[in-house]
């Protein structure tokens, strides 16, 4: 039997026994009506209407009615993520259906508890962490999520964090501890190390792991950036450099993991600094360009590669999914990593901040603030 993630690393996360202080139950309305704050018939909401056309701001109607098993969230803050662009770019395989509210990641307070998340102890007030990835709505004043994607937040710590945390974190954890089963003085190479996935592995790697990190990413900036985030070394990409970089970095016997997140040519040329049985996690592919590899290339050199997706573990191993979410907010809490926040936009700003994205112009997570805490 598999030792769950959080088993795996108990002595790193829970170093210190973590107390949280008990939410207020009067939420922020201040009042109770049938066991449940006051809420607002209506509520602003971005909607995209058609796809690659600017979302439009407008009042949608609140469900009368959630399930037992759900949540009704005052979104305080919503991430945006690559693939709340695709999705609303029309690149994204999806079943959802115009209009749309996108937005999945999202951090508020519960406005509204269905009688099975009760019982799992969600109360009216509480802080918390949501992944909204069945059914997105995280633009939004509110959002409903199931309990089984919402994690109670640390009061010490702030919503932009928090809602910086869960994505990305989680799923460069899973990809680093449980996938490549990293240690103490390993050296790692991660590429995209300045968007929001790849700072996050750079953080953990760095951070949590102490090990001996090269971050790849695009423009000298952010490899200032990556360099201040723990990274031993960080470049921009160029074949040649990197090559060069990883023979001094490892004293010749490669890298012996290899987190990607870019795919390309850049994943191409990081297959070449892989050390003999190393790993290669495959986290994503930000350029668009699903690398072919044949199989006889595996034959040239002794070493993994290994697919993440935090989505697959939610669906195929849910106890592992909310293990690692539940870690790295406990983590960040205990001060052992931080999110970097790149940008933030109230939510008549969403165009910008989706063009922002589009431009590749963060660094870290991109923010929508939502309502006030």
């Amino acid at each position: 039997m598999a030792v769950p993630l959080s088993k795996q690393i108990y002595s790193i996360v829970r170093k210190t026994v973590i107390s949280r202080e008990v939410p207020s139950r009067l939420g922020p309305l201040g009042g109770f009506f049938n066991g449940n704050i006051r809420n607002a018939s209506t509520y602003k909401a971005a909607v995209l209407k058609e796809f690659r056309k600017p979302l439009e701001i407008e009042n949608v109607s609140a469900p009368k009615k959630i399930q037992k098993d759900e949540i009704r969230v005052k979104v305080v803050n919503c991430a945006v993520n690559a693939s709340d662009i695709m999705i609303c770019d029309g690149e994204a395989e999806s079943s959802l259906k115009l209009p749309f509210t996108p937005g999945f990641e999202i951090a508020g307070e519960i406005l509204e508890c269905g009688s099975e998340a009760a019982a799992e102890g969600f109360n009216v007030g509480d802080r918390i962490v949501g992944l909204n990835k069945d059914n997105h709505g995280g633009f939004a004043e509110q959002c409903v999520i199931s309990m089984k994607d919402a994690w109670q937040a640390p009061s010490s710590v702030s919503y932009k964090k928090c809602v910086s945390l869960a994505d990305s974190y989680a799923t460069a954890l899973i990809g680093l501890a449980r996938r490549a089963h990293l240690k103490e003085g390993d050296s790692v190479l991660i590429t995209a190390a300045a968007g929001g996935l790849g700072l996050a592995a750079v953080d953990i790697a760095s951070h949590v792991y102490r090990a001996k990190v090269v971050g790849v990413c695009s423009t000298s900036d952010k490899s200032s950036l990556v360099r201040e985030k723990g990274a031993w070394a960080a470049l921009v990409f160029n074949p040649h450099d990197l090559e060069v970089t990883v023979k001094d970095v490892s004293k010749g016997k490669g890298m012996k993991v290899v987190f990607d997140a870019v795919g390309g040519d850049v994943f191409t040329a990081s297959l070449k600094t892989v050390a003999h049985e190393g790993t290669v996690i495959v986290a994503g592919f930000a350029s668009r360009q699903v690398p072919q590899l044949l199989l006889s290339e595996l034959l040239q050199g002794s070493y993994s590669i290994l697919g993440v997706s935090l989505s697959y573990y939610r669906s195929k191993d849910p106890e592992v999914y909310r293990d690692t979410v539940q870690d790295v907010l406990d983590m960040c809490e205990q001060g052992l990593i931080s999110p970097h926040i790149s940008q933030d936009f109230d939510l008549e700003n969403v165009n910008e901040a989706m063009e922002y994205m589009r431009a590749r112009k963060s660094s870290g997570k991109v923010i929508i603030n939502l309502c006030d805490s």
